[in-house]
């Protein structure tokens, strides 16, 4: 069993199961299970596609969102993705700063919000996951909401090694 905690303290476990990953909270476990913890508050950016940021899971939530919209949109605007994500422009104003400072996008003078290259490298490691995992919660019988609901916690504290050997798991066994 991996234990897996979530940032939202939400606790997940992957177990192998007839050939199979399975992920299941912490009601299906006795207490006398070893496990271990896996904490991801904070990275610095290395080859296997860890970085830092300071409350990443909100920067990374941007930043996600702005790479889809960028792929139905000519242009993200800021009131783009505060209609996606359903916050106050305010509240969106102020992360597109965050973001601008950590120099994950550049913002025109226009308003129109591009990701540099750190922020296309974080955006498309946290989609690359959502998708994984939500395809892959599916498979497992996992309504599709509640999939993409989950996939979306994991995405975010998720080790990189975790993920690719789950990944490799996965491929192997189809």
């Amino acid at each position: 069993y991996l234990k897996v905690l979530s940032s939202r303290k939400a606790v997940y476990y992957l177990k192998t199961y007839q050939n199979h990953v399975i992920l299941v909270n912490n009601s299906y476990l006795s207490p006398q299970i070893q496990t271990f913890r896996i904490s991801l508050s904070k990275y610095n950016l290395l080859s296997r596609g860890e970085y830092i940021m300071g409350n990443n899971e909100s920067a990374e939530n941007y930043l996600e969102t702005i790479l889809i919209l960028s792929k139905t949109l000519p242009v993200v605007r800021s009131v783009d993705i505060a209609n996606e994500l359903g916050f106050k422009k305010s509240s969106v104003s102020v992360a597109m700063k965050n973001l601008r400072e950590k120099k994950h996008i550049t913002v025109t003078d226009a308003g129109f919000i591009y990701l540099t290259d750190s922020g296309k490298a974080i955006a498309d490691m946290i989609y690359e996951r959502h998708l994984f995992l939500t395809q892959w919660l599916t498979q497992l019988g996992v309504d599709k909401k509640t999939a993409a609901t989950d996939a979306c916690k994991i995405e975010h504290v998720i080790s990189s090694d975790s993920f690719e050997a789950i990944k490799s798991y996965v491929h192997k066994h189809e």
